[in-house]
């Protein structure tokens, strides 16, 4: 059958009358399919021992790598009626740029002098305010001049008093000296008396000495009534001393309860500026939120509010814009058991909706039409469908992704693993098993260290 030995037994024995045995020789189209089949056979089993790129799959689209250059909704910040409209779908708009205008709508903003009069009640709050500051400074410098005019005041009582008291002992010395000059003087007169009564004396003498007795008597009353009259004047001035200290007391009360209540007129007068100042920056804040401005550079993709005197509230979503010339990402999503197979830093290729590829996910480097990609974020948590977010970047050492590719494309992506046997890919799949944790050089690592 297969030709092995040279001896013919169709050479020898001639076959052409036996249809039976004619029908057991091979044909030669059989003996090509045997060989053909034998190749494919050995090709396989070759091919079972290639190296194949472990991977998994998974969907995901096209967004932008940073927060602040993802698409977004611009919002009113104020209640307002639209006015006009400065732009349309699909313009581009640069930072800044007027993209509507509204007006008010609530009564307390109507007034187109809003800003000035407030300006004017400021000034004049603020004025108050250093009316109330110049007077506490008056009050200030009258509570000091009371002070100044106490103290000279309790000097000049002083001095009366000790005036009064060197007054007083001075009467009292002067009253002694009376006394004595008084019992001399009776003495005197009974002694002259006596020599009368003798005949020693004349009547002229002794009414002489009694009259003498008579003017010390007299200046020993004045000299008693002068020492009471040092003695009240004494008294005054102790009291004049007391008044002053209380009259002193009663005007500085007085004087720091107007500085007090000028201090409190002041603070609140300040406080009612500083609210006035503040309502004023609101109105000029509010003023510039009429304007709905751009906030950076991007396309209007869609207008949310339409038409002219459409009303709207606060915060009510107006106009959506796509930032121009944002960096581009990959967000894909992978199942919780491939989780702990990706890593930062691990490779993905892509496949963009719209770029035709052909695609061998098992040998990527014969893969036509993919774009490389890195992954530089992963969640923490798994998200509503149950499936962990996974943030992949274009990696720096492949070829660009098309300039033509735009937020919100769909994609197709392949993360890239360990290297494998096709037989044991094949093995895998059969059994569900998940792909390769560890790299062969962490496998190798992990049994020297066990040794």
């Amino acid at each position: 059958m297969f030709n092995i030995s040279s001896n013919k037994i169709q050479e020898s024995i001639p076959f052409s009358g036996s249809k039976s045995l004619v029908m057991t020789l091979p044909l030669k189209e059989n003996q090509q399919r045997v060989r053909l089949l034998t190749g494919i056979l050995i090709s396989a089993f070759i091919m079972l021992f290639l190296p194949w790129t472990q991977n998994i799959r998974s969907k995901g689209f096209v967004t932008a790598l940073r927060p602040d250059q993802r698409p977004q909704t611009i919002h009113s910040i104020i209640a307002g009626r639209i006015e006009n409209w400065y732009v349309a779908e699909g313009d581009y708009v640069a930072k800044g740029d007027t993209i509507l205008r509204i007006s008010e709508v609530k009564d307390e903003y109507f007034d187109s002098l809003l800003l000035p009069r407030t300006q004017m009640q400021v000034d004049a709050k603020a004025s108050s305010a250093r009316s109330y500051g110049d007077k506490v400074s008056a009050l200030n410098d009258q509570i000091s001049a009371l002070r100044r005019n106490n103290i000279l005041r309790i000097q000049q009582t002083e001095n009366r008093l000790r005036m009064a008291e060197l007054k007083v002992q001075s009467d009292s010395i002067e009253l002694v000296q009376a006394k004595v000059n008084f019992d001399i003087g009776k003495y005197q007169l009974e002694r002259a008396e006596n020599l009368f009564d003798e005949g020693l004396r004349s009547l002229t003498d002794f009414e002489t000495r009694k009259l003498k007795f008579q003017e010390v008597q007299a200046k020993l009353i004045s000299s008693e009534n002068k020492l009471l009259s040092s003695k009240n004047e004494l008294i005054s001035a102790r009291i004049d001393l007391d008044a002053i200290d209380n009259d002193f007391k009663d005007k500085l009360a007085k004087a720091e309860s107007e500085m007090y209540t000028a201090m409190s007129s002041q603070f609140d007068a300040e406080a009612s500026t500083t609210k006035l100042e503040n309502q004023y920056s609101n109105y000029e804040r509010r003023t510039g939120y009429r304007h709905i401005l751009a906030p950076q550079d991007g396309y209007i993709a869609k207008a949310i509010q339409v038409g002219i005197g459409e009303t709207i509230k606060e915060g009510d979503p107006i106009v959506n814009i796509v930032p121009a010339n944002a960096a581009l990402a990959v967000e894909m999503y992978v199942q919780p058991v491939d989780l702990p197979l990706v890593k930062v830093g691990n490779k993905v290729r892509f496949i963009f909706d719209g770029w035709p590829a052909i695609v061998f996910s098992g040998w990527p480097q014969i893969s036509n039409g993919t774009f490389g990609g890195v992954v530089i974020a992963i969640d923490q948590f798994a998200g509503p469908n149950n499936q962990y977010r996974v943030l992949v970047m274009e990696d720096p050492d492949e070829f660009a992704w098309p300039d033509l590719l735009r937020i919100g494309s769909g994609a197709d992506g392949i993360a890239l693993f360990n290297d494998v046997p096709v037989w044991y890919e094949i093995w895998r799949q059969l059994n569900g098993f998940p792909a390769d944790y560890y790299t062969q050089e962490q496998k190798d690592q992990a049994a020297s260290s066990k040794k």
